[in-house]
């Protein structure tokens, strides 16, 4: 303390106690800050360290779901059978390399053409008859019929169909038994 401070004069004393109290909250106003400081740095540190445990989370599932999306590509496309996506009036939405191989034409020129065209005239009544069925059952229907295309080559196919609750279209598997019937 000063020396020359004299403690009975209410006015010098009203002025150091003044002096003092803003040295004070000064001092307290920058612990405060830099406690604040801290406060939002840690928060800032654990929400960085959420959002990289939130990162590693969606990059394994978008790994995962990648390696789903092949497989299953694989084995749609891949299949031995047929497969169909067909819309309620029997026009081609998706098909697999099969499915194209037994309608003999590409894949990309299928899709939006309709399925009843390669039906041949003699089981178009059959095919009709599942067709519907299978969209009034909701269950899982079957037939034989005959396919036949634009340069008259035949040959028989079993057919299973069921109806997407979703979508209400219907998938259908196609496998050609022509050779099954010659032997």
């Amino acid at each position: 303390m000063d020396e020359d401070f004299d403690f009975t004069n209410a006015e010098m004393l009203r002025k150091k106690a003044e002096q003092m109290l803003e040295k004070k909250m000064k001092k307290e106003a920058k612990d405060l800050k830099d406690f604040n400081a801290n406060k939002l740095l840690h928060e800032l540190q654990v929400h960085q360290i959420e959002l990289e445990l939130q990162n590693e989370e969606l990059r394994q599932a978008y790994e995962t779901k990648e390696k789903t999306l092949k497989k299953y590509t694989v084995l749609f496309d891949l299949a031995p059978v047929g497969y169909f996506t067909l819309d309620k009036e029997g026009t081609i939405c998706d098909l697999n390399f099969t499915g194209a191989e037994l309608l003999k034409d590409k894949r990309f020129k299928l899709i939006d053409s309709n399925f009843k065209l390669f039906v041949s005239e003699a089981s178009k009544k059959v095919f009709n008859d599942f067709f519907a069925k299978v969209y009034a059952s909701n269950a899982k229907e079957s037939c034989e019929i005959t396919l036949e295309h634009p340069n008259k080559s035949s040959y028989k196919v079993f057919m299973e169909g069921v109806v997407t609750e979703d979508e209400q279209n219907c998938l259908l598997s196609v496998v050609d038994i022509s050779k099954l019937s010659n032997e």
